[in-house]
């Protein structure tokens, strides 16, 4: 499949999607450090720097659009202004891009934060906007630990295209936390 990087950072989705047999057609980041660190890793920089400024008639056609979308007005670490602060509000890129162009499915990723900030407000108006839109979406939250010397929980959410296509991609069972004895059964 063909995917579409959006908020790329240094390109960790990217390795994993082409590590999986996925063709990354282009990818975007703003910041200048981490497009040098991905060139370094791809060679190349991103194709483009600000998600705003894409117009989605003109990207390849994708089937997936990967992204991880800026976590700052989310994060416990950050000022919590959400929706309210600029860096907020780039999830909606997410949401425009994939209005336009259809992408069979979205993998998003975030901080656990997102679950809870704004009393759940935030996370309610993410999975409508993805609903609004046309993307049955699941979620989980994982904590790195598991796979890598890290303690990092992100909440991961997967979109399909509402076409009948869709099937559960999370090892979630009954809830929405990761099942860490069926990932290491997988």
């Amino acid at each position: 499949m063909k995917f579409f990087d959006l908020f790329c950072g240094v390109g960790g989705f990217r390795l994993g999607l082409e590590r999986n047999g996925h063709e990354c057609v282009g990818a975007c980041e703003i910041d200048e450090y981490a497009r040098k660190t991905y060139a370094k890793n791809f060679g190349h920089e991103p194709e483009y720097k600000d998600a705003r400024d894409i117009k989605p008639r003109e990207l390849p056609d994708f089937d997936i659009l990967a992204a991880g979308f800026p976590c700052q007005a989310f994060s416990v670490a950050g000022k919590l202004l959400g929706f309210k602060e600029a860096r907020g509000t780039l999830f909606f890129e997410i949401a425009r891009i994939a209005r336009e162009k259809k992408p069979q499915l979205l993998f998003l990723e975030n901080v656990r934060n997102i679950l809870s900030h704004d009393k759940g407000w935030t996370f309610r108006t993410i999975l409508n906007t993805l609903d609004e839109i046309g993307y049955d979406t699941q979620w989980i939250l994982i904590n790195s630990k598991f796979f890598v010397p890290q303690n990092r929980e992100r909440v991961y959410f997967i979109g399909h295209l509402r076409n009948g296509r869709g099937s559960e991609v999370f090892p979630i069972g009954t809830s929405n936390t990761v099942d860490i004895e069926a990932c290491n059964k997988a």
